[in-house]
């Protein structure tokens, strides 16, 4: 049922961009694991073993933290549809945030939205399907525009003031935030 690649092909780039959510999943020595569900147009195929994401503020920001320090990170892809199949990214991952060199270079990837934090930019040393048979048959209704619409509405002077105060994951590994905005889309 499992089986091991390690590139990511055609067939795992459709089923990728077919899927509307993803899992992130990372972990540091000592600390939690870390699982975060990811919605909207933010996932980019940029080679057979690179992909990256683009980041919004959220509540935390234990992706980061956790790379800074170990570097693991595995994605995962589940079909709520048919056919079933799990499909596993296993890779090491570095972040940029806006202003760093490399984030412009990355950006052009994706859409300018509000908050964007960071991009995660990772290299795939391997890729894992597997059945999927016991993950429920689900409909996609919409996507939320919560997030969006609230980092719409912030300013955004006043918004990087209160990153600015956020320098810690939930264990208390320092994290990196930007200090400078995202041109006028931010």
């Amino acid at each position: 049922m499992a089986e091991f690649f390690t590139a990511i092909d055609d067939k795992h780039r459709t089923f990728i961009a077919k899927q509307p959510v993803f899992f992130v999943g990372t972990a540091a020595e000592g600390c939690r694991v870390n699982v975060s569900p990811k919605g909207m147009d933010v996932f980019r195929v940029l080679g057979p073993n690179r992909v990256a994401y683009l980041d919004l503020g959220g509540s935390g920001n234990e992706t980061q933290a956790h790379l800074s320090v170990d570097g693991r990170i595995t994605i995962m892809f589940c079909a709520f549809d048919n056919p079933a199949l799990i499909l596993r990214l296993y890779g090491r991952g570095t972040y940029t945030v806006i202003g760093d060199p490399g984030f412009d270079e990355l950006a052009v990837h994706f859409p300018k939205l509000p908050g964007t934090r960071q991009i995660f930019d990772i290299h795939v040393d391997s890729l894992q399907t597997s059945c999927g048979w016991a993950v429920p048959k689900m409909t996609l209704e919409k996507e939320r525009d919560t997030l969006v619409r609230f980092h719409a509405q912030q300013v955004p002077e006043e918004r990087l003031a209160v990153i600015a105060q956020r320098n810690k994951s939930i264990d208390g590994l320092p994290v990196r935030v930007q200090t400078v905005l995202l041109n006028a889309a931010d």
